[in-house]
């Protein structure tokens, strides 16, 4: 199939899905690249705990913070169904700063991104992204201010209806009457700003090789691969990732490396028009979108 018919045949697949999504896979040696709407903005959510990993062990490595220094972090007070982690405990606890990142990162602890937030803000985040040559990313607010979205407001058996004002609340201009959902306003980025991301961390870069070898660990160690692991994890290969969340988003970026020395990054930010929580069919769609670029690329 050629690469007209193959991008024609997959943007109809998720049209008919109820995705609109931007998707980028680069082979991070060559540079070869093949995506979908790999400029189109997206909301990151959790996505940006990648960017405050790597503002947060580079402040460790100058010496600026400790990565020992225990924190106290008080209970999150959630009692409904969510994410897990520190905001579902019931105790203060004192834990270590490199501890927290690594919460924040693998299990997209929610209560641990914004104690590092409290370390690094926003917008220190956002310099140090800039200061390793990444323009294409922005973070404008701590998970806490995310999560304050009418989801939370309605509450579980309502969530529909959140879903449903996510879906028809946007303009043309990606504006958003939700201001998580607004890429003028939320933190945001598309596909190919994330695959930026990715190359800094797995080749030569004006990153800490420290620091980029810890992040690329991390991501290693994330255990939600509900999303694109299915696709691209293997006897053969070993997939790093990091998903992102929030209402009608559905993101995951990761590099598949393959045993023969191939290695691809991927990325993938899409939105939904289903109003539902649960969307198994779409996140395996998601995974088989990208799959397919992904053979195609590899065969090209």
């Amino acid at each position: 199939m050629n690469t007209g018919t193959l991008l024609r045949d997959l943007r109809q697949e998720l049209d008919d899905a109820g995705l609109r999504g931007s998707f980028l896979v680069r082979d991070l040696h060559s540079g070869n690249e093949l995506g979908i709407e790999p400029d189109l903005e997206f909301p990151t959510a959790s996505l940006v705990k990648v960017p405050l990993a790597i503002a947060t062990l580079d402040r460790i490595r100058r010496g600026e913070l400790d990565g020992s220094t225990r924190l106290l972090v008080a209970p999150g007070g959630i009692t409904t169904p969510g994410p897990p982690g520190l905001s579902r405990f019931r105790h203060p606890a004192e834990i270590a700063v490199d501890d927290l990142v690594y919460l924040s990162t693998c299990i997209s602890d929610n209560t641990a991104a914004d104690a590092l937030f409290a370390l690094t803000t926003p917008a220190e985040v956002a310099k140090s992204m800039q200061a390793i040559g990444l323009r294409g990313i922005t973070i404008r607010h701590t998970i806490r201010d995310l999560n304050e979205t009418p989801a939370e407001r309605l509450g579980e058996v309502d969530a529909h209806l959140a879903h449903s004002l996510a879906i028809g609340a946007g303009t043309a201009g990606r504006g958003h009457r939700v201001p998580q959902l607004d890429v003028t306003r939320a933190s945001s980025g598309s596909a190919r700003a994330f695959v930026e991301l990715l190359q800094v961390l797995w080749t030569p870069s004006p990153l800490d090789p420290a620091v980029a070898e810890r992040v690329r660990t991390l991501m290693g160690d994330n255990v939600l691969r509900q999303r694109l692991a299915p696709d691209f994890s293997s006897d053969a290969s070993k997939w790093s990732s990091k998903t992102g969340t929030l209402l009608n988003l559905r993101h995951e970026i990761g590099v598949v490396e393959h045993a023969d020395g191939q290695t691809f990054g991927v990325a993938v930010l899409t939105e939904s028009r289903v109003p539902a929580i649960n969307q198994p069919g779409a996140e395996a769609l998601m995974a088989g979108v990208a799959r397919k670029l992904r053979d195609h690329l590899r065969g090209m």
